[in-house]
């Protein structure tokens, strides 16, 4: 089975987010934690997944420098789209506001690149979910913005929180890679790459 495989490698989960920590310890793997300091940055003339491909690419290349034979990193990055905007962290609460808003009656996607790296091997992955939202209120915007405070979430939503409970009508794709991680996919993939 693909988690006795894995205890020969030290694996190394390359992000500090709490959602993404539960996901891979929800498929049974032990790791550490490694995070960088460093901006990140993508060509302008990139598109949706090619920008997650390239910025956990980049991230696996901040945090790759002295890899052991035995280590086994994995970093991504997750963006939310909207026929073709990327929707970004929100910068205060209006800007939260006007996100939800946008999202509201509306579907969206929700993208996740990932990288794999040990020394002598990559691969790099992408899955997309859409979500469709039901027609939110300004009163529940506002009462999701002032007790979720979603200020550090790409499309200022947590699918896991109130919001998703009650906004969402349905999700086409991974539930788990809306949250920060395709676990089915990661899962997968490790399965042919070691």
């Amino acid at each position: 089975m693909l988690t006795e495989k894995l205890k020969r490698y030290n694996i190394i989960l390359g992000s500090a987010s709490t959602r993404r920590k539960e996901l891979l310890k929800g498929i049974g793997l032990n790791f550490s934690i490694k995070i960088t300091d460093k901006e990140e940055s993508y060509p302008t003339d990139l598109k949706d997944v090619q920008i997650v491909e390239f910025l956990a690419k980049q991230k696996q290349e901040f945090l790759s420098k002295g890899l052991k034979s035995n280590d086994l990193l994995i970093t991504a990055d997750t963006i939310v789209s909207k026929n073709g905007v990327i929707l970004h962290k929100p910068k205060d609460e209006n800007d939260a506001k006007k996100i939800l808003s946008n999202l509201s009656e509306n579907s969206h996607e929700v993208i996740t690149g990932v990288c794999i790296k040990t020394l002598n091997k990559e691969v790099v992955f992408s899955s997309i979910t859409k979500v469709y939202f039901n027609k939110l209120s300004d009163e529940e915007i506002d009462f999701y913005i002032r007790n979720y405070k979603p200020f550090d979430k790409a499309g200022s939503y947590g699918i896991q929180e109130w919001i998703g409970h009650i906004g969402i009508k349905k999700i086409e794709g991974s539930y788990n890679n809306v949250v920060g991680l395709p676990t089915a996919d990661l899962y997968q993939t490790l399965k042919f790459f070691i």
